[in-house]
């Protein structure tokens, strides 16, 4: 069983990353929000692992920068209805902090804001996760406080900040990645952040 991964990023998809290790390529399925985070393609990146097995999909890698984040991804998948999707849409929205000051909260509305997750759905991860698992995540270093220090992520590339804004704006991840790529064509590497987010706008406007 596959617990870390250290190696080149050699492709960012819009749902998966593919890690160069020691020259075998690993595909790795990731949220947009670690997506949006991980260092530019070329450079080294270390991911934290949840290897899950399935009859007709075989071995699938779910990648994290941090082991908060794959507790919190491995608490959530315990839930009825929660699927892998619907537990890296709730990561995006709410990281493991965030999530387990909604819960503490019974804050259903917060963790509603993630794709495919509606009220109901919402409404049983804060019961569960407040009634069961919050002990697991408190020893996996959760606390239930929006002061909770989190664990500190790998230093994003400058495209990773700005299709993070992007996403923050209410951009959907894959429009924005690709926003910023072509205005970062145009821009060229040393182009400012600021100026790099901008030029992404007007790409989206066009």
């Amino acid at each position: 069983m596959i617990g870390r991964l250290r190696g080149i990023v050699a492709e960012i998809g819009e749902e998966e990353a593919l890690i160069d290790v020691a020259g075998v390529g690993y595909v790795v399925r990731c949220g947009a929000r670690t997506l949006a985070r991980l260092p530019a393609i070329g450079e080294d990146a270390t991911l934290s692992i949840e290897s899950q097995w399935g009859e007709q999909t075989g071995m699938t890698l779910y990648g994290f920068l941090s082991r908060d984040d794959r507790a919190c991804f491995v608490a959530l998948r315990t839930i009825q209805g929660v699927g892998p999707k619907a537990a890296l849409s709730v990561l995006d929205v709410l990281p493991p902090g965030e999530l387990a000051s909604a819960v503490a909260r019974e804050d259903k509305a917060a963790v509603a804001r993630a794709n495919g997750v509606g009220p109901k759905l919402a409404q049983r991860i804060v019961t569960e996760l407040k009634g069961k698992p919050l002990g697991d995540l408190t020893a996996a270093g959760f606390t239930p406080s929006a002061l909770a220090p989190a664990a500190e992520p790998a230093k994003p590339s400058r495209t990773g900040e700005a299709v993070a804004a992007l996403m923050g704006l209410g951009v959907a991840e894959p429009a924005a990645r690709r926003a910023v790529e072509h205005a970062s064509g145009r821009l060229g590497e040393d182009a400012d952040e600021a100026v790099l987010i901008k030029a992404a706008l007007q790409e989206l406007a066009r």
